[in-house]
């Protein structure tokens, strides 16, 4: 009996991207500011900003070992659900009389099944009493209420990146993204995608679609998530147009609670099969394992173990160690409502008397 209230009362898992299944073990051992330190970088600054008009803007820069500095500029603005869009409309009489003594006919054109929609309308305002030129006629598209998100990204190496983001605008749970990749100094070719994903209770799917300029060549992405009562299973393939031919495929198998899940992924044709298990021992403390298997080579690939523990409410730790004795460590806290500090270091235990560790900062301003 109690286990089945605890299964009625614990909250159903949303169902993850299939990049995503193996996300809490990996965020965990990616540990954030350690875990760049071993691609040498030394110093990192952010700085996230919000405007009247609710426009979000980040600027991040880094430096690493070499003092090469780079840079990174985002503005993201996020467009209110708006419901019912006009296609082509006019605006009606500006005396409310008139348009009551008005005729006003709407006939559905076209409408998508379900889960779609999306429905075409056309509608003719008509009035005895008005001029030829005043009659009103058109079509009108409605939809669920549906946001936009326009993010422009521009960084140091003269790339320009805009996205726009259209949620729900077909179905509920649909997504929909544009995008563009420039080089405003030419140095590199253009390119374009079209992400469009779809989830529900059970399943999540995506497809990513990217044009390059370079050389006029297509390829697609696409993955697939199904789960029931905490299992969940996926694959991904990719499909190079011009060449006609699959470029890779991936599969996926896993289970998730709200405080511990396990997943084995294939990768690289199945070529790197890797496990992970992430477990939330209580409210402070978060641990992580993944391990590798090279089955080309008839070895294993890697061991990883991390762990986190949240100090206070403001501040948390988080620890590494690989089967190469590399360990890394890595500190954050809040130093006020707007501004987080992280501090981290990478150790090879092997050679703790040698040159070769590194140490790091990044710092985070928010406002």
């Amino acid at each position: 009996m109690a286990e089945k209230l605890d299964k009625v009362l614990a909250p159903a898992m949303p169902v993850p991207a299939f990049g995503d299944i193996s996300k809490a073990a990996n965020d965990l051992i990616a540990l954030e500011e350690g875990e760049r330190l071993t691609r040498p970088q030394t110093a990192e600054l952010n700085v996230k900003l919000r405007t009247p008009s609710d426009v979000a803007i980040n600027v991040k820069g880094k430096q690493d070992m070499n003092d090469v500095t780079s840079g990174n500029l985002e503005a993201k603005y996020t467009d209110k659900p708006r419901g019912t869009q006009a296609v082509s409309s006019s605006d009606p009489p500006p005396q409310q009389n008139r348009f009551l003594r008005s005729l006003v006919l709407q006939h559905p054109i076209l409408k998508l099944p379900p889960p779609l929609r999306t429905q075409l309308y056309f509608f003719a305002l008509l009035s005895p009493e008005q001029p030829l030129s005043w009659q009103r006629f058109g079509l009108t598209l409605r939809h669920p209420p549906a946001g936009t998100t326009l993010t422009q990204n521009f960084t140091t190496g003269s790339l320009l990146d805009t996205k726009a983001e259209i949620v729900d605008a077909l179905a509920p749970g649909t997504k929909l993204e544009l995008q563009n990749i420039a080089s405003a100094s030419g140095a590199a070719p253009m390119s374009q995608k079209i992400n469009f994903a779809f989830k529900n209770p059970n399943v999540h799917t995506r497809a990513f679609i990217t044009h390059s300029m370079k050389d006029n060549n297509i390829n697609a992405v696409i993955d697939a998530v199904a789960a029931h009562e905490g299992f969940v299973v996926g694959g991904e393939a990719g499909y190079n147009l011009q060449k006609a031919a699959i470029t890779g495929y991936s599969l996926a198998v896993g289970y998730q609670t709200p405080k511990y899940t396990a997943a084995i992924t294939g990768t690289q044709n199945l070529s790197i099969i890797a496990a992970t298990l992430y477990q939330k021992v209580n409210s402070s403390v978060e641990v992580g394992i993944k391990t590798g298997f090279d089955v080309q080579a008839s070895k294993a690939s890697g061991l990883e173990i991390a762990s986190k523990y949240k100090l206070d409410p403001l501040s948390f730790a988080k620890g590494k160690v690989n089967d190469r004795g590399i360990a890394a460590l890595a500190y954050s806290t809040k130093l006020n409502a707007g501004t987080t500090l992280g501090i981290g270091m990478s150790l090879d235990t092997a050679k703790l008397n040698e040159a070769g560790h590194k140490i790091g900062t990044s710092l985070t301003f928010e406002g």
